[in-house]
């Protein structure tokens, strides 16, 4: 069991209101070396004339990593649409790799299409994370081609829109799953999203932003004091998950269902015609 730590920080924004990305190669820990070149050999060997470029992202480009508990997060630019791809040998690779170096907690390898992640007329989370979050392991590095981010209201909606189907979903995983370490899984991943989104609500006010869960949860009760227990419980379920369906039913029906009505009246200020992007 991992107790609540006070980590994480808010994005530095430079004079012009802009989100400043402070990950770099001179941040990473020299043993995530051979984990990267790992990664990027599958990736090559798998999909040889597909792979336009390869990013890491999140705490190791920082220089943030947590021992046993950062996992490594990969984006993988591609030429053609993933999902017209054969992709099988990720998920095995993904636990090949995790089981090689006790030092990491996890790898994901996202794919994503050149079109999505060029995309510079509105917010988008991939292009977003790549210019604030990552740094470029391999190929064309496409970070300074794109635009700047301010911690506003295109990006809140980024975090926002999206809420209510990714409850359902998640209540669809669970209802019926007896798979212990699936439940789990889901339980981890809806759970930074509600600790995410509930920083997001508060953007506009704060000007601030956040992919850290700790300041994404002080972000949020400051404003909803109220509701800071239960936004406590989710940071508590999203670094120590459940295996409980039911738990994690009731939880999602309870303070889930708030969220969704608080999102609600968000977009209906910001986001009344329910724009899946907003304009940057």
């Amino acid at each position: 069991m991992t107790d609540i730590k006070e980590i994480g920080s808010l994005c530095s924004i430079n004079e012009e209101g802009y989100i400043i990305n402070e990950s770099n190669a001179n941040n990473i820990n020299s043993k995530f070396h051979e984990v990267l070149r790992l990664i990027n050999e599958s990736c090559l060997t798998n999909l040889p004339k597909e792979i336009h470029s390869i990013y890491l992202r999140g705490s190791v480009p920082r220089g943030l990593d947590i021992e046993g508990v950062s996992d490594v997060d990969v984006i993988i630019v591609t030429y053609s649409n993933p999902q017209n791809m054969d992709l099988e040998w990720v998920e095995e690779t993904e636990q090949w790799i995790d089981q090689q170096y006790s030092f990491i907690n996890g790898v994901e390898l996202g794919f994503f299409p050149l079109q999505e992640a060029m995309e510079s007329t509105y917010c988008s989370m991939i292009p977003f994370i790549l210019k604030t979050y990552s740094i470029c392991v391999y190929g064309d590095n496409l970070i300074n081609r794109l635009p700047d981010y301010k911690p506003d209201s295109s990006l809140a909606n980024e975090h926002l829109i999206h809420l209510t189907s990714l409850l359902d979903k998640a209540k669809a995983d669970l209802r019926g799953n007896n798979d212990l370490e699936d439940i789990k899984d889901c339980c981890t991943w809806i759970m930074r999203i509600i600790v995410r989104a509930g920083g997001a609500l508060v953007i506009v006010q704060e000007q601030a932003y956040t992919r850290d869960l700790f300041p994404a949860y002080q972000l949020f009760t400051k404003h909803y004091p109220e509701q800071q227990q239960e936004m406590r419980t989710a940071l508590w379920y999203a670094i120590n998950p459940v295996s409980s369906s039911e738990q994690i039913l009731n939880f999602l029906n309870r303070f889930g269902s708030w969220m969704e009505e608080e999102t609600e009246s968000w977009l209906e200020r910001y986001n009344p015609a329910r724009n899946i992007h907003l304009p940057l």
